[in-house]
Formats: C-alpha cells, structure tokens, sequence
C-alpha cells in the first residue's frame, strides 16, 4: 500500500494576528471617514460655505464630492467591501484635505496631521486588503495584485491633484508662510 497526501480542494481561511490588525484598522479609518462625511452631509450648507470661503469653484460640486468620497468610503472601509475602491475614495479626498491644512502656512509647518494620517492607513489598506473579517473575504475571493494597488494609488493621487487644480487653482505647497 502507498499513501498519499490529501489535498483538498476547498480550504479554509487561517484568521491571524494579522487579519485582527486588519479589520482595527479598517474600523478606525473607517469610522473616522464615516464621521467626517457625515458632519458634512447634515451640515452641507456650512461645508459649501467654508469650501466658497477658501476659493473653491464650484464650492457645492466640492463638497458633495468629499462628502460622498468620506461616506462612502467610510462605509466601504468599515465593512471591508470593496476595499481597495474605498481606499481610492478616501485618500484622494484626505489628500485635499491635508493640502488645505497646509495650504495657509509653510509647507513644513504642520505636515503630519489627521488628513495625513488617515491617508496612510487607507494606502496600507489599499495594498493588503480588508483581511479574513470582512464583507470582500466572505463574498469573493478576489486578490487584488500589488501593481493594481500601485495603480490605483495613482488614480487616487491623479483625482485629487486633478480635483484641486480643477476648483481650487491654488498650489497648496509654500515652503514659506504665503503673504496676503
């Protein structure tokens, strides 16, 4: 008699360390997105106003766009679907976000602020996924490659340069205070 390896055909998922870490990530980021679109949505008349106020073209387009970019990929974030798209969503609005802190200092001034590092927690999702306790991992088993995620990095910084250059018009970056 020989033996043979048993190998079948459907296993199943290890939940790790990594895929607690995960989903605690994706609940802060994800709250805190949800919470930001939120305040917007029922206050949208002040966000329009505050938007109109900083030089903002189109300051109604403007703010439905962040506020539908927070909600939504808040939400995404928080339940772990569509992941990566959420993660889109939510770091090319915390890049506006964070060029509009900048904005009115140097540059260097205050870099590293909430905007900042939301942006970041939705970039290490974009590239790792929602993990094992998410709506994507019971649903489809689809594995985004990283050369996806690096593309879709790049389509959430092209939409927010492009967002700000399109109704804004400003440089956000100064190396100085800007005058007037």
């Amino acid at each position: 008699m020989t033996s043979t390896d048993v190998n079948p055909a459907v296993t199943t998922p290890v939940r790790t360390g990594t895929d607690i870490g995960l989903l605690v990530l994706r609940l802060g980021v994800g709250a805190t997105m949800l919470q930001a679109g939120l305040i917007k949505a029922f206050d949208f008349t002040t966000v329009a106003g505050f938007m109109e106020s900083g030089g903002w073209r189109a300051p109604k387009l403007a703010a439905f766009m962040v506020t539908a970019a927070e909600t939504l990929g808040g939400i995404g974030l928080l339940l772990g679907v569509l992941t990566p798209l959420a993660a889109v969503a939510v770091i090319a609005a915390m890049i506006d976000a964070w060029a509009v802190n900048v904005s009115g200092a140097a540059f260097w001034s205050e870099p590293f602020n909430v905007p900042f590092l939301v942006a970041f927690g939705a970039t290490a999702l974009l590239f790792t996924g929602a993990g094992a306790y998410s709506v994507d991992a019971r649903l489809a088993r689809i594995r985004w490659s990283t050369r996806t995620a690096a593309v879709l990095l790049g389509i959430a910084i092209a939409a927010a340069v492009v967002t700000w250059i399109a109704l804004n018009g400003t440089n956000p970056i100064h190396l100085t205070s800007p005058t007037g």
